[in-house]
């Protein structure tokens, strides 16, 4: 409900001035008593990640916002997922005493925080920072729930829309004077996280505590009536607080953003389709100009394109000088994705209310907090790195002595924040026939593009010219392909260069290092892998009227030239060229 200006008198410059100046004194004051009697400000840890939760509440984010008020309470969103990343994780000793200042630092925009609506004098007001009481009033409530003494704490002067607490139980902070402090008689660790919808903070205690709660002191007498809505619709135009005075907000300015990395032909179409005007097309590099096929997304001329171009080549010039193997190409691999999350958050506007993640990006994305306040689709180019483990766990039973098959173990951090983002994400889109049944009913499957082909050349030796579209490693089943040709007249082409270390397992076998265009030479396409996320040259392969024999954890559509196995399995491979040959005959 807007207010006229006749409702209640305007604030003034000069009231404002006067409140800086006390709140000045009152800062002084607090920094000088902090020098004499210092807080610690505790560490994140994982000690208690498993203990008792002992409180947990929550408190919407989006409640009752007209299109008029979304910038700022977009604002307040924003500094709730910088601040939740502060906290998320921190344990206090026993004993120890909380300081919600001590913990979150300075409010700046240098810090990553903007501006959010904030109580002041009755109004929600435009500041930076503004929205983080909601925080701390959960943070009180988490506190009391969990018997901590309360050594300091100040209430709001009214009641703000979307309180989850009562008015007595609330809390309010203003740096640095007005804090929220507590003491914890056993080691307590703080949980902050934004899902969509909701702020939760939940508490976590090694042990349980009888330490009865304690009463609070009365305060000063809360007015018991909501603040109006914010400076956007409160339709006090003259006061000089009021954005028109200095900055236009649009109304309603929300809009997708797209984080991308490697390029797919199908997500790339499928992005486009639900791309709109005003989107934001996060991308690595610009692909077209540069001339690289792997980042070569084609950003609608609507939307917003922002490349992050000097990381990216840095980054492709380090792993150049990478072996083509091995633990510490993963490693490194994996850094680069953290580092581009990273990148990418701080690069994501604030009214950016869904988006569109690359897999690859979500776990390092839920960790820095990027996904609170948001939903999202996740484009699938990969298994989920739990499934993923699993499989090389049988790939491993299989071939022990295979050093390749353990190249990359994510650890148990990172799978937990995948299989998290995962539970949380809207839809899970991909053309990856094998990824989209694992995950469901949300899925979207698309359809493979296959690619143009130039014309086959067929060989009428009596040899079998078999293309094997990958390097000869043990998860892209290079011993159950060796098994199957053992004793047969073929030769095969090996596109890959990367080897298992130790003894050759194509040693007996004719083989041949080739390039792409000999793919157009050869009677068939073998692929038994263990672990297939990108059967490009399959699909090439189908294109040119090339039979092709697959695992199913390869992903590919059902085609008539396809012969599909369950596992890599030397028995089936044999099985199916067979097949391949007999027709191959009869035609």
């Amino acid at each position: 409900m807007q207010h006229s200006e006749s409702d209640r008198s305007l604030p003034s410059r000069w009231e404002a001035l006067l409140f800086s100046l006390k709140a000045l004194v009152f800062q002084a004051r607090r920094v000088l008593k902090n020098i004499r009697h210092p807080l610690r400000k505790h560490p994140k840890s994982d000690n208690l990640c498993n203990s008792l939760v002992v409180a947990e509440f929550s408190a919407p984010l989006w409640n009752q916002i007209s299109d008029a008020e979304f910038p700022l309470t977009a604002g307040k969103v924003h500094n709730l997922r910088v601040a939740c990343a502060a906290l998320n994780g921190v344990e206090i000793p026993a004993d120890g005493t909380f300081s919600f200042w001590q913990q979150i630092g300075h409010i700046s925009s240098s810090h990553g925080y903007t501006v959010g609506r904030e109580l002041r004098s009755g109004c929600l007001v435009p500041n930076i920072g503004g929205g983080l009481c909601a925080l701390s009033g959960l943070l009180y409530a988490a506190a009391l729930k969990s018997h901590c003494s309360i050594i300091e704490r100040h209430a709001h002067s009214r009641s703000l829309p979307g309180m989850s607490v009562e008015p007595e139980r609330d809390a309010t902070i203003f740096w640095n004077y007005v804090d929220l402090r507590f003491q914890t008689s056993s080691s307590l660790r703080i949980e902050t996280e934004l899902n969509a919808s909701q702020l939760i903070v939940r508490f976590r205690r090694a042990e349980t505590t009888n330490v009865p709660i304690q009463n609070i002191k009365p305060l000063e007498k809360i007015v018991h009536q909501h603040a109006s809505g914010d400076c956007l619709t409160c339709g006090m135009i003259s006061c000089f607080r009021h954005p028109s005075a200095t900055t236009q907000y649009p109304p309603n300015t929300a809009h997708a953003a797209f984080l991308l990395d490697s390029w797919s032909p199908e997500i790339e179409l499928w992005c486009q389709q639900y791309s709109h005007a005003g989107d934001q097309w996060h991308i690595p590099l610009d692909g077209i100009k540069w001339k690289k096929p792997n980042y070569a997304w084609k950003v609608p001329s609507d939307a917003i394109a922002n490349y992050l171009t000097w990381f990216t080549l840095l980054n492709a010039w380090k792993t150049r000088r990478l072996p083509q193997q091995g633990e510490v190409r993963q490693k490194t691999l994996l850094q680069r994705e953290a580092d581009l999350a990273d990148r990418y958050a701080r690069a994501l506007a604030t009214d950016a209310r869904h988006l569109f993640v690359s897999q690859n990006l979500l776990p390092h994305l839920h960790a820095n907090g990027a996904l609170g306040g948001r939903t999202y689709d996740v484009l699938m180019q990969r298994m989920p790195l739990e499934h993923l483990h699993q499989l090389l766990d049988e790939a491993t039973k299989k071939h022990p002595t295979s050093q390749t098959i353990n190249d990359f173990r994510a650890d148990d951090k990172l799978l937990k924040a995948e299989k998290k983002a995962l539970s949380a994400a809207a839809r899970f889109v991909t053309p990856h026939r094998a990824i989209a049944k694992i995950m469901g009913d949300r899925s979207i499957l698309l359809d493979w593009i296959m690619p143009p082909v130039p014309p086959r050349n067929q060989h009428d030796s009596a040899t079998m010219r078999i293309f094997f579209p990958c390097s000869p490693l043990a998860r892209k089943g290079v011993y159950e392909l060796a098994d199957a040709l053992s004793g047969m007249n073929a030769k095969l082409f090996v596109l890959g260069k990367a080897k298992e270390s130790g003894t050759d397992p194509l040693a007996n076998i004719e083989h041949h290092s080739a390039s792409i265009e000999d793919l157009y030479s050869t009677g068939m396409l073998i692929l038994p892998a263990w672990v297939e996320h990108q059967p490009r040259i399959a699909l090439r392969a189908l294109s040119a009227g090339i039979p092709v024999i697959a695992t199913r954890a390869c992903g590919l559509a059902n085609h008539p030239l396809l012969t599909e196995i369950d596992q890599p399995d030397a028995t089936a491979i044999k099985e199916c060229i067979a097949k391949i040959l007999a027709i191959s005959k009869a035609s």
